[in-house]
């Protein structure tokens, strides 16, 4: 391969490197104790189809981490092309990033954003230890699903199908 750059795995160099993942983005909604979380999520995967089982990673310092372990549901949202407003909404700091989304509570008593392209509602599973991240497995209790393109990420900005 030419053109190739070496780069020293600091925290730099390991950004860059996995800037070159495309991937799709999700929100993940969390409720506890009457208070609702969110946030843009590219590390989620599915783990097992026996039970059904998916993982997301979320920083420990992040409001939905706490939401999460301590309500033990969440939802994954599989956001649509369309919905780019919405990751970076929930990618970044807002007073109430759920202000203003067409929302839905889902059978686990949390929080559904309308018009993406799946919610996977979960109960939490498992918690392992991922640096400064937990890995959150959740065993998937329902699953909707509608058509249509997936938001992409891509390098640090989103991306199209198309």
């Amino acid at each position: 391969m030419t053109g190739n750059l070496v780069m020293a795995i600091d925290a730099g160099g390991f950004k860059q490197a996995m800037s070159r993942w495309a991937s799709g983005v999700t929100v993940v909604t969390a409720q506890y104790d009457g208070v609702r979380h969110g946030m843009t999520v590219s590390s989620f995967a599915s783990v097992s189809l026996d039970p059904p089982l998916v993982m997301v990673c979320i920083g420990k310092a992040a409001p939905t981490h706490d939401t999460i372990r301590k309500g033990e549901r969440f939802v994954v949202n599989v956001l649509a092309e369309t919905q780019e407003e919405i990751s970076i909404r929930f990618a970044t700091k807002h007073e109430d990033r759920f202000e203003g989304v067409a929302l839905r509570t889902g059978q686990l008593g949390v929080p559904i954003i309308e018009g993406c392209l799946a919610a996977i509602e979960c109960r939490l599973h498992e918690t392992l230890p991922g640096g400064d991240h937990t890995i959150f497995v959740g065993e998937v209790v329902r699953a909707d699903v509608a058509d249509g393109s997936p938001l992409i990420y891509f390098q640090g900005g989103h991306r199209k199908t198309a």
